[in-house]
């Protein structure tokens, strides 16, 4: 292996594509509840605050992941981790469709929080050893495009989907996405061994002692909490409140993302 850690190996933009797609579907499948909360509520009998926690549950678990996967995954082959993500994916986008209950609507959620968590916390520093050093830009911008596409068109495209064929319909669409991103990645990704040595979990706590950077996400933290918060209850208003049908909605909240 060159001394910089990349695998010598002619650039995978097969395998930057399949991470792009694995992105644009995980975070599609974080906010689809965003636009599905009153169906989803009615259909399990629990209020909208209730079916609300679907979606935090997913990013507790997913900042839990995040925080301690380094220490986790230790000297496993990345491509084998990403695609141990991506079939977590698979068996939360099943369970979540199926779901008869909350408990097992949250714990569908759980499932893909660990995978939004893991995949984010390797997913850049996996593509960037998959092109030339002069090609890292350019595919940092197509997984991230990804992930701008899912986030403007995930909400939307949910509701009008659970307008058509029901919520649960809505969330079985992700899996054959998922299965095909699981296949692609599998046929795409080289092996991946660590580049270094493992970071302990303590490390990452470390950083919260240098002020600048505890005051920073302190700042960071605050700023998406509301920001979600407020986004995350859009589709009980508009549909409770003004009475809006699913194709507004959709429209709204397509506007809303792009803002």
């Amino acid at each position: 292996m060159p001394a910089s850690g990349k695998i010598a190996t002619a650039p995978a933009w097969g395998a930057v594509i399949a991470m792009a797609l694995c992105a644009t579907i995980l975070i599609s499948s974080e906010f689809m509840p965003v636009s599905l909360l009153s169906p989803i509520a009615r259909d399990l009998a629990i209020t909208e605050g209730h079916a609300g926690q679907s979606i935090a549950i997913s990013g507790l678990f997913a900042l839990i992941t995040s925080l301690f996967i380094s220490a986790i995954i230790g000297v496993s082959d990345r491509r084998r981790v990403v695609l141990i993500f991506t079939a977590l994916m698979v068996v939360s986008g099943v369970m979540v469709a199926l779901a008869p209950n909350a408990p097992l609507l949250m714990a569908g959620r759980a499932l893909l929080g660990v995978a939004i968590g893991g995949f984010w916390s390797i997913s850049a520093a996996i593509v960037m050893r998959l092109v030339p050093e002069e090609s890292v830009p350019k595919a940092l911008a197509i997984l991230n495009g990804g992930n701008a596409v899912a986030t403007t068109l995930g909400a939307p495209i949910g509701s009008l989907l659970g307008g058509l064929i029901g919520w649960r319909g809505a969330f079985f669409c992700v899996v054959p996405l998922a299965v095909i991103a699981f296949v692609w990645q599998w046929r795409s990704l080289p092996a991946l061994p660590p580049e270094k040595a493992t970071i302990r979990a303590r490390d990452v706590f470390a950083l919260l002692k240098h002020r600048q950077f505890a005051i920073g996400m302190i700042a960071v933290s605050l700023f998406f909490f509301g920001q979600f918060t407020l986004f995350t209850y859009l589709r009980p208003f508009l549909d409770l409140v003004t009475g809006n049908d699913a194709p507004l909605i959709s429209a709204i909240l397509l506007i809303s993302t792009e803002k």
